[in-house]
């Protein structure tokens, strides 16, 4: 198991828009995705590091929105659309990571906001805790994929309540691009 933990600022849109990716990309909080022949990079089997800039600048987002009760600040750290249309084998991968996934992920920073209860402005944030120990290379074909990806289930986001007493909730699924982690269910599977 290991912890990282980060402090809060930046922000940028969970939405297929270039114009969010770009802000994010900008502030080097997602690595890129596209490479200088303006084609997708294509995925790696790379394991995730908990240690990567960004990867502590995305927990940084994902912490901010959370607390602000915004989803869309948390963009860089939801699974990118780039790597959602290699990944999966759907009829329509755009649709269902802007329909489902994007919209899921909405809702569940809001419920996990409720969870920080009335003194949210005040809570601190301690860190996730990813199971390293427990994550799984998914093959393709496993979990509705075309491409395989490294896979967590079950993280930690901790956190300190304005008293000081210790909290926490599960994120649901981080998985991995190109040796990278984002949070794909925050809040249960559907």
């Amino acid at each position: 198991m290991v912890s990282a933990s980060a402090s809060v600022s930046a922000s940028a849109a969970p939405s297929a828009s270039s114009s969010a990716l770009a802000a994010a990309d900008e502030e080097r909080a997602v690595p890129e995705l596209i490479g200088p022949d303006k084609k997708p990079l294509p995925q790696t089997k790379d394991k995730p590091s908990l240690r990567s800039k960004s990867y502590e600048k995305r927990l940084k987002l994902l912490w901010e929105a959370i607390v602000k009760d915004d989803p869309t600040i948390a963009g860089p750290a939801f699974f990118p659309l780039v790597a959602y249309q290699q990944v999966k084998a759907v009829a329509n991968p755009t649709v269902d990571w802007t329909e489902r996934l994007g919209k899921n992920f909405i809702r569940d920073i809001h419920w996990a906001h409720e969870q920080l209860g009335a003194g949210a402005a005040s809570a601190q944030f301690v860190g996730l805790e990813v199971y390293e120990d427990k994550a799984k290379w998914m093959e393709p074909g496993t979990e509705g994929n075309k491409l395989g990806y490294w896979r967590a289930l079950g993280s930690k986001l901790r956190w300190l309540d304005g008293g000081g007493a210790p909290k926490s909730l599960e994120l649901t699924s981080l998985i991995s691009w190109r040796g990278e982690w984002y949070v794909v269910h925050v809040h249960g599977f559907k």
